[in-house]
């Protein structure tokens, strides 16, 4: 089969994702900053922890199923539709009650966007640059929390009355943007035609992808298999467990020097630290440009294995870092390099490797289960000392990476341009 080349409505589809993954992280993040903005009760102190992560997991856990039934497009309008509803509850706010609550609103639309786009985009970008246009999507996480940074720095955030304009300026600009960009991008071919819709298949392609509209038709129903390369026939255990172990990694360590340990000695800081890790983040996100070239079974296991490596070195070392500022840059860059590669890495696999009529549901399924782990260790380290809590980190690690080796060694190749079918085990 001729391979799809990339058209104006891809571009149209890549751009409404990277604004949508930005959103979601930018309103992630919002959750520590808003909730400075009232007086909260001593006893919610706790729960204030997890607000942001719990409301997160609920919009995945239920966006999941819906997408799988409703259709990728149709869940985009109802998550945009309460972002707006949240953002708007969020400005007007004066006391924690309803800003708690459309706190909660605006996270659930974001953990269900993230989830939904998170399987879209296999199903919607060319298999040529399946992987590429996912992995630089997911960058744009990177660079929501970059902004964020940038802005901590800034004095705008001193006072409250700015902090509530610049929200509601942001967010609600963003999602005009997201509007008029979801308006020019088709439902997910793929998704109709394993659902049995294939008049409204039809009927998008002939809309969104013209002269291409029979060759994305065909890539949707049969898919795309490399030349003399069989089936993959990774067990459904085999996928679960190395999404969730990764998954579950990539969220509990991702913060190690970044919010604790590195403010813990360096205190004044704290805000150039989160400046220089996100920017590490965002420029070493570009390595997706390469991500149809490599094997992602070998990206995953680099990703890993140097987020253990390094986390080892870190503990290890502590007693020369913590008194000498240049080393603690320099772990500090390298680090957050490899918890990148393998964070890109693992949120484009567990999108990938399921079947089309239910890779929302198991996307979400991975995603509640690591992030719900997640919010657990918010509780279990609180008490922990700094040494200890490396250890504990170093922990979480090696769970990750115990998770790389086993789809090294035993799951199928996902990267290298393979179609979504093929990835997903769906061609026969």
């Amino acid at each position: 089969m001729t391979a799809a080349r990339w058209t104006k409505t891809d571009s149209w589809t890549f751009w409404s994702f990277a604004v949508g993954l930005l959103l979601e992280n930018f309103t992630f993040s919002l959750a520590a900053i808003t909730t400075g903005w009232v007086q909260v009760p001593k006893a919610l102190t706790s729960l204030l922890l997890a607000w942001a992560p719990l409301w997160l997991i609920i919009g995945i856990a239920v966006a999941g199923p819906v997408s799988d039934r409703l259709g990728r497009k149709g869940t985009f309008y109802l998550t945009m539709s309460l972002y707006a509803l949240g953002s708007i509850g969020l400005i007007f706010s004066s006391s924690y009650l309803p800003l708690l609550f459309f706190l909660a609103l605006s996270l659930f639309a974001a953990g269900g966007e993230m989830n939904t786009i998170m399987a879209a985009s296999h199903e919607m970008m060319p298999a040529k640059h399946r992987g590429r246009a996912t992995m630089l999507e997911l960058n744009f996480i990177n660079l929501g929390g970059l902004i964020l940074a940038i802005a901590a720095l800034s004095s705008a955030y001193q006072k409250v009355l700015v902090q509530r304009e610049i929200v509601g300026v942001t967010a609600l600009l963003a999602l005009a943007v997201l509007f008029l960009l979801r308006s020019r991008t088709p439902e997910s071919l793929p998704f109709l035609l394993r659902r049995g819709r294939s008049e409204q298949a039809r009927r998008e392609a002939e809309r969104y992808y013209g002269d291409q509209a029979q060759l994305r038709l065909q890539a949707g129903q049969v898919g795309e298999r490399r030349a003399g390369t069989p089936a993959p026939r990774s067990s459904l255990a085999l996928r679960l467990f190395t999404t969730m172990t990764t998954s579950f990694a990539g969220a509990a360590g991702f913060g190690l020097l970044t919010y604790v340990v590195g403010p813990y000695y360096f205190k004044n800081l704290t805000a150039p630290i989160l400046l220089v890790a996100t920017g590490v983040g965002f420029l070493s996100g570009f390595f997706g440009l390469i991500a149809d070239r490599v094997s992602r079974k070998l990206l995953l296991l680099i990703g890993y294995l140097g987020s253990a490596v390094f986390t080892l070195w870190i503990w290890l070392a502590l007693p020369a870092w913590a008194h000498d500022l240049t080393y603690f840059w320099i772990l500090l860059i390298l680090l957050n390099i490899f918890v990148n590669v393998g964070y890109l890495t693992e949120d484009t696999l567990k999108g990938e490797v399921w079947p089309t009529e239910r890779r929302g549901s198991y996307t979400a399924l991975v995603r509640f289960v690591s992030i719900g782990l997640y919010i657990v260790t918010i509780y279990l380290t609180a008490n922990l000392s700094i040494g200890q809590y490396l250890i504990f980190n170093l922990g979480v690690w090696v769970i990750g990476l115990l998770g790389a080796l086993a789809w090294f060694f035993f799951g199928h190749e996902t990267g290298l341009g393979v179609g979504l079918a093929e990835a997903s085990g769906e061609l026969p």
